[in-house]
């Protein structure tokens, strides 16, 4: 499949761990998965912040951020996502200011409203407040990043007076910004306003028209704003998993990927949970309904391959939703059938080793033959006797 630019590929970590975990060692799990990443050649990974519900432990990705780019080398480390109206815009600003210095350069902040009910409960912040916060909060956090001088008061939240920040981006283009989308339209309204990038995570159910709508929406928003948008900057989070086959995908992935909707997303946080086969066949039914992409790496090519139809018009990065439902053995080998198989398919660079075999394959008679042809000549111009046959191949005599 031919695309018009290179997909990006990252990891959505929010990250998600059973309660009855050690929280110490899932958190070093978390590190080691995104060395496994960068190593693998991934180009991002989003880190969330949640403060209850116990399946999520990183409360600051930021901090997360700062040491986890002591331990890579080239992987992007964004924000996934800071919940903005948990946070001084300015202090937001200059902390990612500071983390794109240690990293240099390689720091992304994602933002969103706060979508987790259980935090907000605990602040006491009636949800309805949180989007107009995210939509005022962000716009003071660009103009901070551009190097603006602000003054803004917003009440019973934050004042501001002639603030600035002493530290401009590390890379002349700035830092990367992007905006979570979930189940609402509000989402890509906000991010449309403000020309910022797309994280869409509408991981938990299937994937299809959403992408376009989603993204249309935002587009509207950006005109309507004078803004532009780049469907580069559009991300869109899914479940996939890549195995031998779809039955060993699904094998490995059905008990925990149960035990986390029947636990997490509806024991914990109150979502619809529908199903009522048995266990060991929910993630084929994830599949089959669409919610999940997993199987061989063809299967999960020919996927993605259908998601990007679907978005009418491309996007450009798919992040995988961060899990342990498989044994960290199997989880390594997802991630690496993906890195070698998939990948390179929405890359390009397939294209230019497949191109070189081609004509090699092509010309292989002809270029055998003008080297047992040039064989015989030395062999004649030494004053010897050309075999009939050289390196298997008749040669004049």
């Amino acid at each position: 499949m031919q695309l018009p630019w290179r997909l990006k590929f990252g990891l959505f970590m929010a990250p998600y761990h059973p309660v009855n975990d050690s929280m110490t060692l899932t958190i070093r799990r978390d590190i080691r998965t995104i060395q496994w990443l960068d190593e693998l050649g991934y180009d991002e990974v989003f880190i969330g912040e949640h403060h209850s519900g116990g399946w999520e432990p990183i409360s600051s990705p930021e901090v997360f951020i700062a040491h986890v780019a002591q331990e890579t080398e080239s992987i992007k480390l964004g924000t996934g996502v800071v919940s903005m109206g948990y946070h001084s815009p300015y202090m937001l600003a200059e902390r990612i200011l500071l983390l794109d210095h240690l990293t240099r350069g390689r720091v992304m902040l994602g933002v969103g409203p706060g979508a987790t009910a259980p935090d907000n409960a605990q602040f006491g912040f009636d949800a309805t407040e949180l989007r107009p916060r995210l939509d005022e909060g962000l716009g003071v956090v660009l103009r901070l990043l551009r190097g603006e001088e602000v003054t803004h008061t917003s009440p019973g939240w934050f004042t501001l007076k002639n603030a600035s920040c002493q530290l401009q981006p590390y890379h002349e283009e700035g830092i990367p910004v992007f905006l979570a989308t979930t189940s609402s339209p509000g989402g890509a309204v906000i991010a449309g306003k403000h020309g910022v990038g797309i994280l869409s995570g509408g991981s938990f159910q299937p994937l299809g028209p959403g992408l376009k709508s989603t993204w249309d929406t935002a587009v509207d928003s950006a005109a309507q704003n004078g803004k532009t948008l780049s469907r580069r900057d559009y991300r869109v989070m899914t479940r996939i998993y890549v195995a031998e086959s779809r039955e060993q995908a699904c094998k490995d992935m059905t008990r925990g990927l149960y035990q986390f909707d029947r636990d997490y997303i509806s024991g914990t946080l109150g979502r619809p949970f529908t199903y009522e086969g048995p266990p060991e066949d929910y993630a084929k039914w994830c599949v089959e309904n669409g919610s999940a992409l997993f199987g061989s790496p063809e299967e999960v090519t020919a996927s993605l391959e259908r998601l990007w139809e679907s978005s009418n018009g491309g996007i450009g990065g798919i992040l995988l939703m961060g899990n342990e439902f498989a044994s960290p053995e199997r989880m390594r080998n997802h991630y690496e059938l993906l890195a070698r198989y998939v990948m390179p398919h929405f890359q390009g660079s397939f294209e230019r080793p497949m191109r070189s075999h081609s004509r090699a394959v092509t010309e292989r008679v002809v270029n055998n033959q003008n080297e047992a042809n040039a064989t015989a000549a030395a062999i004649r111009a030494a004053g010897g006797e050309v075999p009939p046959t050289i390196l298997g191949t008749s040669v004049e005599q």
